[in-house]
């Protein structure tokens, strides 16, 4: 095991970092008086595990190559969500271990789904520990978009490499001042986002909690009506306006610290993802329209269609009553997802413009068999390698969805719950559709088995498929 004791290094970093952050919480429950040692005795078994795994490790070589990429990214995920469950574990409230692990596996995958039928009775430590386990997962999915995944050629994701010198001997060292730039960034729009929020209206503790969610994309809320227990529109705005700046290309922030500052409004996939809101708003409002059965309400259609593309998962309404046109739009919009590179999920807008460019090509190439087309990104033209990536990346998330639905199934779920649960697991949206797990429903009822195989979904989402099912092959073993 030697040639990972970086990986390891790394992981207990990691835990460390995770321990201290449970010690937040225990400042609540002073504050509130809910004192218990929950948090406290899951911060020490966690920072103890990670000291060992640090002190054990102390003469790695300070290096990362692609094997060991694809192995720290899994297990990241993985032990933040198994550590991330011991707070839930031990605290008054009675979890199961699979019901700790689940709405851990949700929190840091910013998925959104949860198994609490009634947060307004939950101690404040646990909905504030929710909202950290989502705000760490927005920022470490970010920072991995950006310095692992395009050096490790997961799903076209090569396209963003910030420079084309990159070395899959040293990611560490490359990715360090970039990461941090993130996280200042990150950081920045959370504490803004927060600022909104208190003076419209919400309280310190619903400020800070939503703020985190919120460009997390994540969608946990303190309430079981999520955003729609504040009922208020200035409130709903401000949800919006962070929602979609989580949901931009964070290299598009530093592009613009760097002094391009037109950066937002020439980035293609910015453009597309407005455009791709704007023409939902105006489908879903048609619809409801033309059908005398339902009211419009334009406030309730916009914020629903900016939450479930973002894969953020707050409601306002119960959309799941609009009929079944919208129902079919938004299970397309959760496969969509947001851009590249920021903390929201899907299959990404990028890869279904360069789909789209290349399904383009070949049909002109049917018209004019002797014609050249090259097929360009961002007026930058695109390897065959890359496109075959992003085929392969589109053909196995359908894959991965139908199978995820059949298993579901055969746990004893109804047509509706197991497609819409397929779809919210693997593109990180939170709620599904239907009576148990709709807008304002969740996911307690389900069996223990279906929730396994949803924690399962959750992570393959989040980590672009490729990153764990490459683990299984074994010829990923082999030196």
């Amino acid at each position: 095991m030697s040639n990972y004791k970086t990986v390891f290094f790394t992981l207990g970093i990691l835990q460390i970092i995770l321990g201290i952050f449970m010690l937040i919480p225990v400042i609540v429950q002073f504050f509130y008086k809910e004192i218990d040692s929950s948090f406290f005795g899951a911060s020490i078994v966690t920072i103890i595990f990670g000291i060992l795994f640090f002190l054990s490790n102390l003469d790695h070589d300070k290096k990362l190559n692609l094997q060991q990429a694809f192995l720290l990214t899994a297990l990241s995920w993985i032990s933040i969500a198994i550590f991330g469950s011991l707070p839930f574990i031990f605290s008054s409230v009675e979890f199961s271990f699979t019901n700790a692990f689940f709405e851990s596996m949700s929190g840091i995958t910013t998925t959104g789904s949860t198994i609490i039928s009634n947060l307004e009775s939950m101690p404040k430590g646990i909905l504030l520990w929710r909202a950290i386990l989502q705000w760490l997962g927005g920022i470490g999915i970010i920072v991995m978009a950006i310095t692992l995944m395009p050096i490790m050629n997961v799903g076209g994701m090569q396209l963003f490499k910030i420079s084309n010198n990159d070395s899959s001997e040293k990611i560490l060292p490359k990715s360090k001042e970039i990461a941090l730039r993130l996280i200042y960034i990150y950081f920045g729009l959370t504490v803004l986002c927060a600022i909104s929020y208190k003076i419209l209206g919400m309280n310190f503790f619903d400020s800070l909690t939503h703020s985190m969610t919120t460009i997390a994309t994540g969608g946990f809320s303190n309430y079981n009506e999520s955003i729609g227990f504040f009922n208020s529109f200035p409130i709903e705005i401000s949800a919006m306006v962070f929602i979609i700046l989580g949901s931009l290309p964070f290299i598009a922030y530093i592009k613009f610290l760097n002094g391009d500052k037109k950066i937002f409004f020439s980035d293609i996939q910015v453009k597309t993802f407005v455009k791709i809101i704007l023409f939902s708003v105006i489908i879903i409002s048609t619809y409801l329209v033309l059908d005398n059965s339902q009211s419009v309400d334009i406030r309730s259609i916009f914020f629903n269609v900016v939450s479930i593309l973002t894969g953020t998962g707050y409601v306002n309404a119960q959309f799941d009553n609009w009929g079944g046109f919208p129902l079919i739009l938004f299970l397309g919009l959760m496969f969509i997802g947001g851009c590249a590179g920021s903390t929201t999920c899907g299959i990404k807008i990028f890869r279904i413009q360069i789909l789209y460019s290349f399904i383009s090509n070949q049909l002109k190439r049917i018209i004019y068999p002797k014609g050249i087309f090259v097929l360009k990104y961002n007026r930058n033209p695109v390897d065959d390698k890359f496109v075959a990536s992003i085929i392969s990346f589109i053909y196995m998330y359908l894959v991965i969805f139908f199978i995820i639905s059949a298993l579901l199934s055969l746990t004893g779920l109804d047509f509706i719950t197991s497609i819409s649960g397929a779809a919210t697991s693997i593109s990180n949206v939170g709620p599904g559709l239907g009576s148990i797990i709709g807008p304002n429903g969740n996911f307690s009822s389900l069996p223990d088995v279906s929730k396994w195989i949803l924690s399962l979904g959750m992570i393959l989402g989040r980590l672009e498929l490729f990153a764990i099912l490459v683990l299984f092959l074994p010829s990923f073993w082999k030196n």
